[in-house]
């Protein structure tokens, strides 16, 4: 897994590297892999991002992919579409494919700004459909800005149903999620910080699984009209049928 990890880790930099030399203007800032910001695009600007995430188990290795329009409807309300959602797995035993997952939209209503108020806060609701699954999410967003440092909290709720197709839809699963990020800026293009995830899944609703922790660094760079950020997190709770390990790099462009 140590190898896995330090060649997508280390793919995932050139890129970030490349990235950096590109021209300056304004680019959009994000810079947490794992949880959102409270703000959202300009409005009437857009912007392409390109989600990709590795997670390693004890017996094999899941690629997720993601690629996504993001809009600013209002400067406080941010519509993102989600274009396709796959992934390609491979696992010991039972050989690797690829499959397309779903397609969906999201809207995010900024509530108060981080630069005027006390606490920047927005809500976040999720629409995901696929040929075997439908899934719904909602978010609380919460944003802290300390000088250089910007402290994030999400707290996350979603609803999935899968089955053989729509028609049958037959299992259903909640989900409850924490995050947190902090990140310091180095330099108006440099940020480096951490993020950790909790999570806990309920099945049908009402059998609790295991509470399942992570943690680990991110880093982001932003110039001219591309950023990109980059985060590792590693399982601190070690539950079986969970990703050891997790790394996701968003890339993204402003137009």
């Amino acid at each position: 897994m140590t190898n896995r990890l330090l060649r997508w880790s280390s793919g995932a930099l050139l890129a970030l590297g490349l990235l950096s030399t590109t021209t300056t203007a304004n680019a959009s800032e994000r810079r947490f892999s794992y949880s959102y910001e409270t703000t959202g695009m300009p409005k009437g600007a857009w912007e392409y991002e390109q989600w990709a995430t590795w997670k390693s188990y004890d017996d094999g290795d899941v690629f997720q992919f993601r690629h996504e329009i993001e809009y600013g409807i209002t400067d406080t309300l941010t519509l993102d579409i989600y274009l396709a959602n796959w992934e390609y797995e491979s696992f010991d035993g039972e050989g690797s494919e690829a499959k397309y997952e779903s397609s969906g939209f999201s809207l995010r209503q900024q509530l108060t700004d981080p630069n005027k108020a006390f606490l920047g806060s927005a809500l976040y609701g999720e629409v995901l459909v696929g040929p075997e699954e439908v899934e719904l999410e909602g978010k609380l967003l919460l944003q802290k800005n300390v000088g250089p440092f910007v402290f994030v909290y999400n707290l996350v709720v979603e609803a999935e149903w899968e089955g053989e197709d729509l028609g049958d839809l037959d299992e259903s699963t909640g989900v409850w999620e924490n995050t947190f990020g902090v990140s310091y800026q180095v330099t108006p293009n440099f940020f480096v910080g951490a993020e950790a995830l909790h999570e806990i899944e309920f099945e049908e609703w009402s059998e609790a699984g295991d509470h399942v922790v992570y943690l680990g660094p991110n880093i982001s760079f932003r110039k001219g009209h591309v950023f990109a950020t980059l985060a590792g997190l590693f399982q601190l709770t070690d539950v079986d049928g969970e990703p050891d390990a997790q790394v996701r790099i968003i890339a993204g462009i402003t137009f």
